[in-house]
């Protein structure tokens, strides 16, 4: 998500990694448009229990699961790294404001994308996270990281202050306690969670605006509770564009060999916290703190070898490559786009498909806007230049700065 610059100052590896970023999110995006919410996280609540549903939620836990939503946060720190960058040598200064005014108009878009589709929306969080920029803007790259992997930590330390005790309760055996309840609601397979989440997702687009607009004021507190995270991964990227990886300074030995150590450190923790939930049969109690905090130095070391061997291999000039980076340059458009095409899928003013398929069957259907992407991307580049939320993205800035 970056503002538009002369060709021969792109950079196509990272256009194309910003490609693969927002195809990737698709594969679990759509969980949360075709499925009761705890579905997006336990195979056990809705969606079937077949093999099929089984190997898509472990392939999806491993591959999918929020590497790719890091990876759109490391890339849109390094966006607003380049375009900081670009205006203060423009203008000599540091443009703090056009920053903020940035972020302001990104947190609109996302309000209402929030609200007329995505409940997930991530980039309301991203905005929110983008206003500490000028904090770390003016750090080195070992900064970055270093800030990075302490907001990790904070993450962890947080996450399971407020996860934890539903842990712990169920390894005592005290099933009656509220917060196993919660968790069940949650994450697990509460009867009447599932029933009332059903309603909901078969509700049509004014009665969906109706009851999500006295909500936002209560979604802040999950936004604030998401920021270490997400700012952690912003840093991670802002680090890795001043320490040279993102602008294709690296030599491929060298990015092969990050990529090769990141997933040594994040297949195994992630394959072997699979291994606990399947073994434990997926309670609820579990499935939260390990999709929402245990996962997720798992989930950012796998974000960066993806990155890695991005920057290795796809800086190449060929159909492909152009494709991909034409679906990034067009990276907020194609974001809010395949929101608009999985609701016609999946809600009751499209096909009305919500809750009526199981979790591979949804999955498949995600390739419908993947391959829309791919195919109308480089034509509106071609044509226009720009993205239409892009380009509306920068005007309101503009006109708001």
């Amino acid at each position: 998500m970056t503002a538009p610059s002369p060709a021969s100052e792109r950079i196509l590896a990272l256009d194309a990694l910003r490609g693969v970023a927002v195809i990737g999110i698709v594969g679990m995006n759509v969980l949360a448009f075709a499925l009761p919410g705890p579905a997006y996280y336990n195979p056990l609540s809705f969606g079937g229990t077949g093999p099929a549903d089984y190997w898509v939620w472990l392939g999806s836990f491993v591959f999918i699961e929020d590497k790719f939503r890091t990876l759109f946060a490391m890339l849109f720190g390094a966006g607003c790294l380049i375009l900081i960058e670009r205006s203060g040598q423009q203008d000599g200064a540091m443009p703090w404001r056009a920053h903020y005014a940035r972020m302001i108009v990104l947190f609109g878009i996302g309000l209402v994308h929030a609200t007329l589709f995505a409940s997930n929306d991530v980039l309301r969080a991203y905005a929110l996270a983008g206003l500490a920029l000028p904090l770390l803007a003016g750090l080195s790259a070992q900064g970055l990281f270093s800030v990075a992997l302490g907001l990790l930590c904070l993450h962890l330390a947080l996450g399971m202050a407020v996860l934890g005790t539903p842990l712990v309760m169920f390894h005592k055996e005290q099933w009656g306690a509220d917060s196993l309840l919660w968790a069940e609601r949650q994450f697990g397979r509460d009867p009447a969670m599932i029933t009332m989440l059903l309603e909901q997702g078969r509700e049509g687009l004014a009665e969906r605006v109706t009851r999500r607009v006295p909500g936002i004021p209560g979604q802040m507190t999950a936004l604030i509770a998401a920021l270490p995270l997400n700012l952690s991964a912003i840093a991670l990227g802002m680090g890795l564009w001043k320490g040279g990886m993102l602008k294709g300074e690296w030599r491929t030995f060298r990015l092969q060999r990050v990529a090769g150590i990141a997933a040594l450190v994040g297949l195994p923790g992630l394959l072997g916290l699979a291994a606990w939930l399947v073994a434990e049969g997926f309670p609820a109690a579990i499935v939260g703190p390990v999709a929402l905090v245990l996962s997720a130095p798992f989930d950012m070391a796998l974000a960066l070898a993806y990155a890695a061997l991005a920057m290795a291999f796809l800086s190449k000039d060929n159909g492909l490559v152009n494709r991909l980076a034409a679906v990034g340059r067009l990276s907020l458009s194609n974001y809010l786009a395949t929101s608009v095409i999985l609701s016609a899928i999946f809600a009751s003013w499209g096909l009305g498909l919500f809750g009526e398929v199981t979790r591979w069957q949804a999955f498949a259907l995600g390739l419908v806007p993947v391959a829309a992407m791919l195919a109308w991307s480089p034509l509106w580049l071609s044509r226009a230049g720009q993205g239409p939320a892009e380009r509306l993205w920068r005007r309101a800035a503009r006109a708001l700065a």
